[in-house]
């Protein structure tokens, strides 16, 4: 069992009131989970200050506290540490306590604002596929040696992370591919893990709810690759304006891909379906099923990420031609009289636009294009409008609804999203607050040979409503209603 000086190694300590020689059972940042000898660890955070749990967590049977300020009443026996940010010293405590697990696998992220979850996971499988035992923290699930857990942040907290990388690592996993959300940086989730890599997939408007101003967001995705060490790669999208700022003050080993620009590695699209597309990455032409320019963009990253990982050109290009589709990303499937749907999670106007223009491309217009979109609550309103009008310039008909309201009203939510269709489009568009309604009815409005985009919610299986996770599947409702149509 580690003692309290084992696990403040590497955290600047302010002052300390009592012996560091004492046994630390466990690490805790929510006083309520806090058990017997355990540590808790007092945050300020964006609601609620942990400083003012800190007898609850003495109650519950922490003997250590780590604070940024020291309380006023001090308990006999407990151990106080004071250092200048608890959410910093929570992370390197918390690799210190599970023997710092990313120093022992090669650990991956991958940041951006569309692309990390497809990216992660597809890097995921294909090492899987080459035979290395591999781990993934998605936005999807978490997952290692054939198990796998939901997962409903980006980037867990730092105490999770450690937790999952260190039993990674007793399993024998060598390589673990990570989503890295602005949320997990700006809030010292990912303090103290040593990354080996460092992938940038894009940069668009996302998160302004949380970050304020795009330049924000831009400067905390940066921060990641500052924070890389010499020994590790920083692979970036050159084709985002944003992506040689995101080098400029990072020491890793540097590497560009790109699709329109000069870049280290290269890709294009030659052919382009629903089921599929053809891609020439570098010298090599691959078949894949994954579609659109996104996802090559996302693909040439998985074969430059790989590439730098060690893998053969002709392992990957294997392997690629083999991925498939991740769950609720460009997911096509045909109804009986003939109407294509597509789920997707598109769920920024950037993503949005992808996702629309790929299909757009792929289209004969000779059909009409039926998109379902909402809006999450209690997130960004400034991206409302601009969902609004990529939808309804791109599609032939729009059935605005609920994302997940969360404590919003779904109708205001819609009307925001209305502001940015431009009045000659209002024809287009049509308001159907419930979701499992809206769906149904794009599939009445729908044609044979027409072509339907369920858009927003991708792979979740819930509709967020009221501070209750209520059971929801895009996938699900969709399939339910196009393959049992009379």
């Amino acid at each position: 069992m580690k003692t309290i000086k084992d696990i403040l190694y590497k955290v600047s300590v302010e002052g300390v009131l009592g012996t560091t020689s004492n046994a630390v059972s466990g690490i805790y940042f929510d006083s309520r989970d806090v058990k017997l000898d355990s540590l808790y660890v007092a945050q300020k955070g964006e609601l609620l200050d942990g400083h003012d749990f800190i007898f609850q967590a003495i109650d519950n049977g922490a003997k250590t506290i780590v604070c940024e300020e020291f309380p006023i009443v001090l308990v006999d026996g407990i151990v106080y540490v004071l250092v200048l940010n608890s959410s910093e010293a929570l992370g390197t405590i918390a690799s210190n306590f599970y023997d710092n697990p990313s120093e022992n696998l090669i650990l991956v992220g991958v940041t951006g604002t569309n692309g990390k979850t497809t990216i992660a996971t597809l890097l995921y499988e294909l090492f899987l596929r080459e035979g290395f035992m591999t781990g993934l923290l998605s936005t999807v699930k978490i997952a290692y040696g054939h198990k796998e857990f939901e997962n409903y942040h980006t980037t867990p907290d730092a105490v999770t992370l450690n937790k999952y990388l260190h039993k990674m690592v007793d399993l024998g996993v060598s390589h673990c591919f990570m989503e890295v959300s602005s949320h997990g940086i700006d809030q010292n989730r990912i303090k103290g893990l040593v990354f080996s890599g460092g992938i940038f997939s894009n940069l668009t408007h996302d998160h302004l709810d949380y970050h304020q101003d795009f330049k924000t967001y831009r400067d905390v995705k940066k921060l990641f690759f500052d924070s890389l060490p010499k020994t590790a790669f920083a692979l970036i999208n050159l084709d985002d304006k944003n992506g040689k700022y995101m080098l400029q003050n990072s020491g890793a080993k540097k590497y560009t891909y790109a699709i329109k620009q000069h870049a280290d590695f290269k890709a294009q699209t030659l052919e382009c379906e629903f089921t599929g597309m053809l891609l020439k990455i570098q010298s090599f032409e691959v078949w894949t099923t994954l579609v659109g320019n996104f996802n090559a963009q996302n693909l040439l990253s998985v074969y430059a990420a790989a590439d730098l990982l060690g893998l053969s050109s002709l392992s990957i290009l294997k392997g690629i031609s083999e991925l498939k589709s991740v769950e609720g990303r460009f997911y096509v499937f045909q109804s009986e009289d003939n109407i294509t749907v597509v789920i997707d999670y598109a769920h920024t106007p950037d993503a949005l636009f992808n996702v629309l223009s790929t299909i757009n491309i792929i289209r004969t217009r000779n059909e009409n294009l039926i998109t379902v979109v909402g809006c999450g609550g209690n997130r960004d309103q400034k991206k409302r409008p601009m969902m609004g009008e990529k939808a309804v310039l791109l599609s032939d008909k729009v059935i605005f609804t609920s994302d997940n309201p969360r404590d919003e009203d779904p109708a205001i939510i819609i009307e925001d999203m209305i502001k940015g269709v431009p009045p000659e489009h209002y024809k287009k568009a049509i308001k159907v607050i419930l979701r499992e309604e809206a769906i149904i009815m794009a599939g009445q409005l729908a044609k044979p040979g027409d072509i339907v985009l369920i858009a927003g919610k991708g792979h979740e299986q819930y509709q967020e409503i009221k501070g209750k996770r209520n059971h929801f599947s895009d996938l699900e409702t969709a399939k339910n209603y196009f393959l049992n149509k009379d």
